[in-house]
C-alpha cells in the first residue's frame, strides 16, 4: 500500500513539474517548523530514525534542496532549506494540500478512516514490534506441519 500511495504522490509531484520526493516531506516540515537545526532534531520532530533523516538529508543536499553547515562539534551538521527548496515550497505546499484532500476523499470511501487505522497500527507496533510478532508466530508453528503458501 505504501508503494502505491507514495508512487502516486511522487507522480503528482512530477506531473506538476516538481523534482521532489515524498520522503523529503518530514524533513521539509521539520525545517519549516524549527528553522535550521541538527539532523537529530529533524529526526525527533519527524518521528523517523536518525539514520533515515541523515540519508534523506544527504540526498536532499545532493539535489540542492538543503544546505549543511558545521554544528557546535565536529560531528553535528546543521541543516537549512536551500534557496532552491524555498523557491519550490509554495508549489510543494499546494501538492500537500491536494494529497490531504485526496486522502480525506479516500477516507470517506472506507469503512474506517485510513488515517485512524494507521495511527492505531503504529501504536500497536510501538507496544509490540512486528519483528516480535513474527518471532512469536514462528514459534507457535510446528515444524511437523506442512508449510502453506495460502496466508503469505
Amino acid at each position: 500500500m505504501i508503494e502505491i500511495l507514495d508512487g502516486a504522490v511522487e507522480q503528482a509531484y512530477r506531473a506538476s513539474g516538481l523534482d521532489y520526493r515524498p520522503r523529503y516531506t518530514p524533513v521539509v516540515k521539520a525545517l519549516i517548523a524549527l528553522g535550521p537545526v541538527s539532523i537529530r532534531l529533524i529526526a525527533d520532530r519527524a518521528g523517523i530514525t536518525h539514520s533515515a533523516a541523515s540519508q534523506t538529508v544527504s540526498q536532499m543536499a545532493r539535489e540542492g534542496l538543503v544546505s549543511l553547515s558545521p554544528g557546535r562539534d565536529g560531528r553535528e551538521r546543521i541543516v537549512s532549506l536551500a534557496p532552491r527548496a524555498e523557491a519550490i515550497l509554495p508549489a510543494v505546499i499546494r501538492q500537500w494540500q491536494a494529497v490531504n484532500a485526496a486522502a480525506a476523499g479516500l477516507d470517506a470511501e472506507l469503512s474506517a478512516p485510513l488515517s485512524h487505522l494507521l495511527v492505531e497500527t503504529l501504536a500497536a507496533l510501538e507496544r509490540r514490534p512486528f519483528g516480535d510478532r513474527i518471532a512469536q508466530a514462528a514459534a507457535r508453528l510446528s515444524d511437523d506441519s506442512p508449510p502453506s503458501l495460502e496466508s503469505s
